[in-house]
């Protein structure tokens, strides 16, 4: 399972994104140009140290995703309050990508036309959206329990514990692809 984030514009959220798959075990895929810096103190914040853990792959535009999932024979699944489908009755595959639009304008119809499904969160009437980082953990968990890819549940080390001869056990794993 992975997510992709299309253009993010909100810092803030892509840290928590970024967190939630380092917690989960979920390879990121950003999709620039970003609407922000990743040196940004917010993003940084909101990601905490957990960034160091992600496994994390940028793109330098949308033509290089397609180009890498094409490659990587990955269905599409695009989060978005136009979906045609609610997000429970999917059948989730271990490969699939679940793509996040932009918080201030979602995708363009290019993207939009180009997503193997179009999920939504059913919500009550009168509201336009959730949080685009609550979305992903709605979805995602419900992905990763259908293909019963939950990341095992290790016991937390108590303050000593992780203290003393600790090793961080991931590392910011960072790849791009341009298109080339």
């Amino acid at each position: 399972m992975r997510i992709a984030l299309f253009q993010p514009d909100i810092p803030q959220n892509t840290g928590t994104i970024l967190r939630l798959c380092a917690c989960l075990d979920v390879e990121a895929h950003i999709i620039e140009p970003a609407g922000f810096p990743v040196s940004d103190r917010n993003f940084r914040r909101a990601g905490m140290d957990y960034l160091e853990s992600v496994r994390l792959v940028r793109h330098q535009s949308w033509q290089a995703f397609e180009q890498w999932r094409h490659d990587a024979d990955a269905r599409l699944l695009l989060l978005t309050t136009a979906g045609g489908q609610c997000y429970l009755d999917q059948k989730y595959r271990a490969d699939d990508i679940l793509l996040l639009g932009r918080e201030s304008a979602g995708v363009p119809n290019e993207v939009h036309a180009t997503a193997d499904a179009r999920l939504v969160i059913p919500m009550a009437g009168g509201l336009r959206s959730l949080n685009v980082a609550m979305a992903a953990a709605i979805v995602l968990g419900e992905a990763l329990r259908q293909t019963g890819d939950f990341a095992p549940v290790r016991p937390v080390p108590t303050k000593s514990e992780s203290a003393v001869g600790s090793v961080n056990p991931g590392s910011l794993d960072l790849a791009s692809s341009n298109g080339a």
